[in-house]
């Protein structure tokens, strides 16, 4: 289950951001039969209970729906249904935001502008007493001006697995530098197997830890561009020199997010996701590492983008208290639930770092090996990071890429895009 994906090619996972996400005011049509979740006219089923209408997007593991309509079911202080949305959820979800008749609680990713436009409630009340059990990215992730306005709900790492066995027949270690990973990707390239699989868009998704490789964010704290330093140029360089020596396979018949490419032996190594550990230890068994996305330099530092979906409050919500209560008993208080909705159907880190710690699937091998590079090295999306900014950035990464392209006029001309989005937010 990819989760968020932001600079890699159109998929469900990243559909919220990279349509327009929240800022899109499509014609609302509900989901589902349009259920909005609440009766017509007052009571229900449960008498005087509260009616909450939760939102999620259409998953594609089988189970999903069927648990989340589990944990609706076994809340007991309010009548809880459970809108599951296939097709465009970001309009759908942007249009019932406006409106007391949208979802009361749905996941989403946060972005400023839901915060600007009074979408979302802040949710500091709730998380107050257990903030130190979440990762500072994905407490950051969700936080605008100190208030936190979402809850994790699986953390999605992007890292890089490759197999043991083709490194070790070829004398190389897992890479720890970019240069490392040109030399081995271009080292282990055969006639019939290809170095690595970055995404048949050649790379787009490792344009944000290339750049955390080097030391640089997206955006500095100050809400200014934080890529636009010569170290930040030079990684961008780099994933162009992986390009033009043809050690990255490109064609595949499944993007990056499915492992198909690495468990038929197309590749050696693969960027992707945690959430296809399972299928790769079935094809691949012990012949399976991992390894962050390597520093740029002995000044650089490993990377992992560490995706995933959060949980709100709409601040439209009739019952805005019953809505909080809800959340926190799901998504804080109910950690069997949590288990169950990260590891049972996908697989993914519970984003309660006391119960990634304890879960059983999480103890041993790749998987918790990931979940070690994640805590280490993990980067989260930055919540004033906006669409526009992001095809800016992506078109960059292109230019540079694929078209060898000089980094420092790209990334001038990012910039400009990038430098105008801040000042419409931030003036």
């Amino acid at each position: 289950m990819p989760a968020h994906v932001p600079n890699a090619g159109l998929t469900r996972r990243d559909l919220l951001k990279r349509t327009g996400g929240l800022a899109a005011l499509a014609a609302f049509t509900a989901a589902c039969g349009g259920n909005t979740g609440r009766p017509s006219s007052g009571g229900g089923s449960g008498g005087d209970k509260v009616n909450l209408s939760q939102w999620y997007h259409q998953y594609g593991e089988t189970g999903t729906q069927q648990a989340a309509l589990k944990y609706a079911k076994a809340y007991t202080d309010a009548n809880v249904t459970v809108q599951w949305t296939p097709g465009d959820y970001g309009a759908k979800l942007s249009s019932g935001l406006l409106s007391s008749k949208g979802p009361d609680v749905f996941e989403s990713q946060l972005n400023i502008g839901m915060v600007k436009s009074n979408q979302v409630a802040a949710l500091d009340d709730i998380m107050a007493d257990v903030k130190d059990d979440f990762q500072p990215g994905d407490l950051a992730t969700n936080t605008v001006d100190g208030k936190i306005y979402g809850i994790r709900m699986i953390v999605d790492p992007q890292v890089i697995y490759y197999r043991k066995s083709l490194l070790d027949k070829a004398g190389i270690k897992p890479p720890e530098t970019l240069d490392d990973l040109i030399a081995a990707a271009k080292e282990l390239t055969t006639n019939k197997v290809k170095g690595i699989f970055v995404g048949n868009d050649a790379g787009l998704a490792m344009g944000g830890p290339a750049l955390w490789s080097s030391g640089g964010d997206r955006l500095t704290a100050d809400h200014k561009p934080g890529f636009g330093t010569p170290r930040a140029a030079h990684a961008f360089g780099k994933l162009h020199q992986l390009y033009a020596d043809k050690s990255i396979l490109l064609g595949s018949p499944t993007d990056w997010t499915d492992p198909s490419a690495l468990n038929q032996g197309l590749v050696a190594m693969q960027w992707i996701g945690m959430w296809a550990v399972p299928g790769m230890q079935k094809a691949l068994g012990d012949d399976l590492g991992v390894i962050p996305f390597p520093k740029l330099d002995a000044q650089g530092k490993p990377a992992v983008y560490s995706g995933g979906w959060t949980q709100f409050v709409s601040a439209k919500s009739p019952n805005i208290d019953a809505a909080k209560k809800f959340v926190k008993w799901l998504w804080l208080d109910k950690q069997d639930f949590q288990e169950d909705w990260a590891l049972n159907y996908g697989f993914h880190i519970p984003p309660r770092k006391s119960l990634a710690a304890k879960a059983s699937k999480l103890q041993s091998g790749v998987a918790a090996d990931t979940v070690k590079l994640t805590a280490d090295y993990g980067h989260t999306d930055d919540p004033a990071w906006t669409p526009k900014m992001n095809t800016a950035y992506n078109d960059m990464l292109t230019n540079i890429i694929k078209k060898g392209a000089d980094p420092a006029a790209e990334i001038a001309n990012a910039e400009k895009t990038v430098n105008a989005e801040l000042s419409r937010l931030f003036g």
